[in-house]
């Protein structure tokens, strides 16, 4: 089908565009009273995530509400230790809980790599939906969370400051490590190849928990894994955002996806000299930000669209939109992208 709003993928491709492109992480989700009112229907997020129709209902939301130039999937990074043997609960206000978590080899035994037409079916048909409801819109984008972070919640069985336990494991057990990560891999190469079936136009892969590794440590046990998964996937473009990784960010350039996510706290003209014209660049507006006055918010949104520049940027947050944030201070964010990326160009 062709898209009407092609910007994004464009913009991916390194072409010049007539303006920049804008969505948001998070965008499909509770800042929208739209979601909360779906959301009451159903019992709890994870019957939502596993309901094709209503997960369809709120990816297109932020498409008609906030006229962000792509939809990502609704879905949730821990169905992946789900489907491989490991449920998880998503507790009010305190966020994912794992009852069982992985501690020994035999926990590692009693998991599966994932099956993804049997026990995540669900996203690639919500994504058949989305793409029917969408009618080309605009470019849809399926996303998986990285293995590290998928392993640091399956040990430690919960979000966490430190996560020192799945830290530690790779100190007392680094093998018994790397074997869960190479399931996780694999379970994740799978399931966004099925995403890419139903018709996912881009993927993103998000390692929230970049940052609290070494450098060394990021490498052998991220970084190793997420070049894994950009090397198997080879029919659309695919985004890197690794939340804190800054020291390990030269060692992206080796990777095999087109774009990469910077979080907020990352230095623009650095990262630009760094990359060169080897990446498209996404992000990085501070979350933060959207708390301000519309001219705050105006005055941040063009100091970033400057230090980017005209091209090869795709606008977002440097991290996933904050629930109490008013949903007409993320429109005037969107609003304020387009009209002065355009005149950037004039």
């Amino acid at each position: 089908m062709q898209l009407k709003n092609d910007l994004l993928l464009r913009t991916i491709r390194g072409e010049k565009t007539e303006r920049t492109p804008v969505w948001l992480m998070r965008q499909a989700g509770r800042i929208l009273p739209e979601y909360r009112a779906v959301r009451e229907k159903m019992h709890g997020f994870v019957e939502l995530v596993k309901n094709p129709e209503r997960a369809a209902e709120v990816t297109i939301q932020p498409v008609d509400i906030l006229g962000v130039d792509a939809a990502i999937i609704f879905s949730d990074i821990l169905v992946i230790p789900e489907a491989m043997g490991l449920p998880y609960e998503m507790v009010e206000k305190r966020g994912p809980y794992f009852p069982k978590t992985v501690r020994s080899a035999a926990d590692i035994d009693r998991l599966k790599v994932a099956d993804i037409s049997g026990d995540l079916a669900y996203t690639p048909e919500a994504i058949k939906v989305t793409k029917r409801e969408l009618d080309g819109r605009v470019p849809l984008i399926g996303f998986a969370g990285a293995p590290w972070t998928i392993f640091a919640y399956m040990v430690e069985g919960s979000g966490s400051k430190t996560f020192s336990r799945p830290r530690a494991m790779l100190y007392q057990e680094p093998e018994m490590a790397h074997r869960l990560l190479q399931m996780i891999t694999d379970s994740t190469i799978a399931y966004l190849k099925a995403q890419i079936a139903a018709g996912a136009d881009v993927v993103q892969v998000f390692d929230s928990w970049a940052g609290i590794l070494s450098t060394q440590q990021y490498a052998e046990f991220s970084l190793s894994y997420i070049a894994r998964i950009c090397d198997a996937i080879t029919e659309v473009p695919v985004t890197v955002f690794a939340k804190g990784a800054f020291t390990s960010m030269p060692d992206m350039n080796a990777l095999n996806c087109a774009t990469l996510g910077l979080d907020w706290n990352m230095d623009i003209p650095q990262m630009r000299a760094l990359f060169g014209e080897g990446k498209v660049l996404q992000g990085n507006l501070d979350p933060a930000a959207l708390y301000a006055d519309k001219a705050t918010i105006k005055k941040e949104t063009r100091q970033m669209l400057d230090a980017f520049g005209p091209y090869r940027h795709i606008a977002n947050l440097g991290h996933g939109v904050y629930p109490d944030i008013d949903p007409d201070k993320a429109k005037y964010f969107i609003e304020e992208v387009k009209e002065y990326s355009a005149e950037m160009r004039s």
